[in-house]
């Protein structure tokens, strides 16, 4: 792994128009952090690499032990979003032509963030939650949400000063997709007056153990139509698969209710036993076929994730009927209680955290959008240093050849 200067950051967006495509042995990661300095390093691995060596010197880079609640998240030129398998080769999971472009995502909510063992994982996680509540995905009453924006201003910005922030400084900040002057008053009257003193810690593990409480914590929504062609969201949580339309949950299911998770096609069934040996199917239908299919593996890895109590018990499950050719896909993991057995052995200095300052204006947390539950405007975001990752995938002789023609250019003009 190579350091390079913060001048080559430039080279990113412009490599891959200035010069034509290579094949070679080796790909090479150019990843970048969105921060402050702007510094990026030069990753080479084997073509051949799988992704869960890309995903441990990400980890790796941020200082991260308790990984297994995050994975790498790209979307391929249909949009259509995807995790990136760890047992798998990197290569052979992008469709797209370089430069690729992928994001450090929370793959499984924490079922309590409070009880994670280090700050640096529940500020990552506080990172998602507060992505979340942007983009529309945690919904909660107006109450629930004025505290929850103070409870970022204050681990952001600190405790209120009259000559720092001036009459009407909340409404500077857009903490969800659209919200009332009324509702930036009553964010900042919480902020002015019962936050001063907490530090960026508390209010951070305060703004955690609120959002846990919501119905819609850890929804990562997925767009479906049910049998009468309605909209509707189809997510996983820490506790179960849950149904959204509208703003409103429809369906629960909780995890030890849930008995098998099916798809054909671009249709879905969840299979469930309730009270009283009730037996329930719903179905529902999505976009694309291959849509489905990521709503499936989802299913299966949340499902295998927080219901088993070993990894021992994971077994590879098939998508349809014996009789029908469908996919077979495996969790490739440890489970919640074998990753919170393993954090409660962590034992090390904790590691530094460079904490974002909160960025003014309409700020959007990242370029690759999943679905939403309402829309929001897509508007610049400033840099920040520990921030959701961004990685960019170019073939090393790109960067050579462009370190090559910028170094004639300089001794040319000298």
């Amino acid at each position: 792994m190579e350091l390079l200067s913060p001048w080559t950051s430039p080279l990113i967006g412009c490599i891959s128009s200035i010069l034509p495509a290579y094949s070679s042995l080796l790909c090479s990661f150019l990843v970048f952090s969105v921060c402050s300095s702007c510094y990026c390093f030069l990753l080479v691995l084997q073509r051949d690499a799988k992704g869960q060596y890309l995903f441990d010197l990400i980890c790796h880079h941020l200082n991260l032990l308790e990984k297994d609640y995050f994975g790498i998240r790209y979307v391929d030129p249909d949009k259509q979003r995807h995790w990136l398998e760890v047992t798998k080769c990197i290569a052979k999971q992008m469709k797209s032509q370089p430069p690729f472009t992928m994001c450090l995502r929370v793959k499984f909510y924490p079922p309590d963030p409070a009880a994670l063992k280090e700050e640096i994982t529940r500020y990552l996680v506080f990172l998602q939650i507060k992505r979340d509540l942007y983009h529309g995905r945690l919904l909660c009453k107006t109450s629930d949400a004025a505290m929850l924006a103070a409870f970022i201003l204050q681990a952001e910005i600190g405790d209120y000063d009259p000559g720092k922030h001036p009459e009407g400084y909340s409404s500077k900040f857009q903490f969800f997709p659209k919200h009332s002057e009324k509702l930036e008053r009553r964010i900042s009257d919480i902020h002015k007056t019962e936050l001063i003193g907490q530090t960026p810690e508390t209010s951070e593990l305060n703004f955690l153990q609120k959002a846990q409480m919501l119905e819609t914590y850890g929804v990562d929504p997925h767009p479906c139509k049910d049998v009468s062609g309605n909209p509707a969201f189809l997510a996983f949580t820490p506790f179960g698969f849950v149904v959204l339309q509208g703003n409103k949950r429809v369906h629960f299911l909780k995890w030890n209710e849930v008995t098998k998770l099916k798809f054909e096609g671009k249709i879905f069934h969840i299979y469930a036993n309730q009270k009283e040996d009730k037996k329930i199917i719903l179905t529902y239908f999505a976009p694309t076929p291959e849509a489905c299919k990521h709503l499936w593996k989802c299913g299966v890895e949340n499902q295998a994730f927080y219901k088993l109590e070993k990894s021992s018990q994971v077994r590879t499950v098939s998508s349809s009927n014996l009789f029908f050719k469908g996919s077979r896909f495996r969790y490739s993991g440890r489970v919640a209680k074998e990753v919170m057995e393993q954090s409660a052995k962590i034992k090390r200095e904790p590691p530094e955290i460079h904490r974002a300052g909160l960025v003014p204006s309409r700020s959007c947390p990242s370029i690759t959008h999943g679905p939403r539950l309402t829309s929001v405007p897509r508007t610049r975001r400033r840099a920040v240093h520990i921030s959701i990752m961004e990685v960019v995938l170019i073939p090393l002789l790109k960067i050579a050849r462009a370190f090559l023609s910028m170094y004639v250019t300089a001794l040319g003009g000298a």
